[in-house]
């Protein structure tokens, strides 16, 4: 073909077509793939989310879509969630921060599988009392005089030079534990983000309707909306957040994270709040498989959820209104799932007694042995696996000798039987 030939057809080819600019101007002003925007967000938040929230009453996640046409968020944990009741018997994630659970008592060590503990042992730093962070920074600075003292001594003129340490000895924090409230959700940011988020997502969706008559998006939100209400206000999600007995008696608890952790957390039930030991085990401890009624409604909501999603795909104007329907959808699920909430949110209130913290382990281990016989020789096998010094063992035995007097003298004496009188 000439060149001139080809030259023209390829003029004419060209001015027939509309130019890209249209094509992106017609994309911006009305979306046509508005799903394929929304591939942020995964089951695995919702989840997480729902595990925060759920309790004895609403649970408000947010209504929401991500992922694709399979892996669409409430799609995607609708679909997972049919898999974990139906196989695992569970509806709740394993815990995102691992943590061990004390008996102070019988130093018995369990290893945690509860939500509500690993977020309150997560989350400590953000609910703890303002006195220990006061008490850690005064402890600090006595390690940095002492480090500073130490390079002195070792190589003289080097002690200003010795940075401020980050981290110091072992800082163990006394709490009382209040009255448990199992299924008490908490009103607080997180759970009400979520009915605000949603009366939200309702008003723009509602603008399309109001202006245009266009009622599919205010109709789409709506069903979202109740169909992610309903999966979170399961009564499965209850019996297995708060998998555990109320105490009766006196028991204490300490949580820690393991060997070379900041913090201990010292728990002191007496005849009140939730038996940690049956928390920490969870459904290993109490029956809590879901049953068939729960499993049948969460298959039914997982064809409903993906009978939405089929429908919404079909909506071609004003699809802007959706994609910020699901954008702020999106951003309250992923503030949920990661939000730090203080214990009472959880049902387990804790009142603050005091600290200990000292620039070395074992003498803040030594100084709560003191104060409360047995909890802190508890925390020696965790803080020290090893073999104890000579000096150590020394002081145990001696804390461990004045316990089991203490333990005696305490103990009622037995009065002796009363002679039996027979009677003629």
């Amino acid at each position: 073909m000439p060149p001139r030939l080809l030259f023209q057809r390829t003029a004419a080819t060209l001015l027939q077509n509309e130019p890209p600019s249209h094509e992106f101007s017609g994309q911006w002003k009305n979306p046509s793939d508005v799903f394929s925007v929304l591939l942020i967000l995964g089951g695995d938040v919702i989840n997480r989310a729902l595990a925060q929230l759920a309790g004895s009453g609403i649970c408000p996640v947010a209504f929401s879509f991500a992922d694709g046409f399979w892996d669409s968020g409430w799609v995607a944990y609708a679909i997972s969630a049919v898999s974990a009741a139906v196989g695992e018997n569970r509806l709740m994630p394993e815990p995102d921060c691992t943590c061990k659970v004390i008996n102070a008592k019988s130093r018995y060590e369990r290893e945690n599988t509860s939500w509500i503990i690993g977020r309150v042992v997560r989350d400590f730093e953000s609910w703890r009392d303002p006195a220990i962070g006061k008490a850690l920074d005064g402890m600090l600075e006595r390690k940095w005089i002492e480090n500073k003292q130490r390079a002195e001594s070792e190589n003289p003129g080097s002690g200003p030079m010795t940075p401020k340490p980050r981290q110091g000895g072992l800082c163990v924090s006394i709490y009382q534990a209040g009255d448990a409230e199992p299924g008490h959700q908490g009103r607080d940011l997180a759970y009400w983000s979520g009915l605000a988020v949603a009366v939200l997502q309702l008003a723009i969706a509602a603008i399309p309707c109001g202006i245009w008559g266009d009622w599919a998006i205010i109709l789409i939100t709506a069903c979202g909306i109740i169909l992610s209400f309903a999966m979170g206000s399961l009564p499965q999600w209850t019996k297995e957040k708060w998998s555990c007995r109320e105490l009766k008696r006196d028991k204490t608890f300490v949580l820690v994270r393991g060997n070379g952790s900041q913090y201990a957390i010292v728990i002191r039930c007496h005849g009140r709040g939730l038996d940690l030991e049956d928390l920490a085990a969870g459904p290993l401890n109490v029956d809590v498989h879901t049953t068939t009624s729960t499993r049948v409604t969460v298959i039914a909501l997982a064809f409903l959820w993906i009978a939405l999603l089929i429908t919404a795909s079909g909506i071609q104007e004003n699809t802007w209104f959706l994609l910020a329907v699901g954008g702020l959808g999106i951003l309250q699920n992923l503030f949920a799932a990661g939000q730090a909430r203080n214990p009472a949110a959880f049902g387990m209130p804790l009142i603050f007694e005091e600290v200990v913290v000292e620039t070395k382990a074992m003498n803040t281990l030594y100084k709560v042995e003191e104060k409360y016989p047995g909890v802190g020789r508890s925390m020696v096998d965790t803080f020290f696996p090893g073999h104890l010094r000579p000096e150590e063992k020394k002081m145990w035995e001696m804390y461990e000798a004045a316990a089991a007097a203490s333990k005696n003298t305490q103990q009622p004496k037995q009065q002796p039987n009363s002679p039996r009188v027979d009677e003629h």
